[in-house]
């Protein structure tokens, strides 16, 4: 796989990526549940899932979005074109589509919670591959969902996610996702371990 294609796949990412960490370190306050059980007796979603996280790391994973896609206005008119890397249409319809992928990243983070405690596992407690994949599920079919819209609505010519994702894209993120997230997790853990012995 061509470097280009990683970059790619990682530029269109970014904003998904930073608002499902961003939705962990300033979540807290009402959960999204609002603490209720589902018929089964257990809760919904569970406290980890709170609507200060849910909005706040969608605008934190906005902003990122924001500057990327002025940055790649910058990268086109230099040395490092060929990149090819996506400005999410410019303003203003930038705004709904990273939005879609923000969103649609902590959305999908959400519906998995949900599945999670059907099944009895408790927050915190590992469900591997759902809790690596979920949100990148969830970004790529809000974005497919939000350019098709947009396409249908005559704001696009073109359909943007399907000219900006391609197979390669998808595939690279679905299986390099896990990795970086266990990693992430494990290092965390450990930094978490080391200050607590402090």
């Amino acid at each position: 796989m061509e470097y280009e294609v990683i970059l790619q796949a990682f530029w269109l990412i970014i904003p998904a990526y930073i608002a499902n960490a961003s939705a962990v370190l300033v979540g807290g306050g009402t959960p999204v549940d609002f603490g209720k059980n589902w018929r089964d007796g257990k809760r919904i979603l569970g406290d980890g899932k709170t609507w200060r996280g849910l909005f706040a790391g969608a605008f934190i994973g906005m902003t990122a979005g924001f500057g990327l896609a002025v940055a790649a206005r910058y990268i086109a008119l230099s040395d490092f074109a060929f990149l090819n890397l996506s400005d999410f249409e410019g303003f203003p319809l930038m705004i709904p589509i990273i939005f879609s992928l923000c969103f649609g990243a902590l959305t999908g983070d959400v519906v998995k919670s949900f599945f999670k405690r059907r099944i009895g596992k408790n927050r915190g407690e590992d469900w591997i591959l759902f809790d690596q994949i979920d949100f990148i599920v969830g970004a790529l079919l809000f974005s497919f969902l939000v350019s098709g819209i947009l396409q249908v609505l005559g704001l696009m010519s073109n359909n943007w996610f399907f000219e900006s994702f391609t197979l390669w894209h998808i595939l690279f993120l679905i299986v390099i996702t896990p990795f970086i997230h266990l990693t992430a997790n494990f290092l965390h853990k450990k930094i978490h371990s080391v200050n607590a012995k402090r």
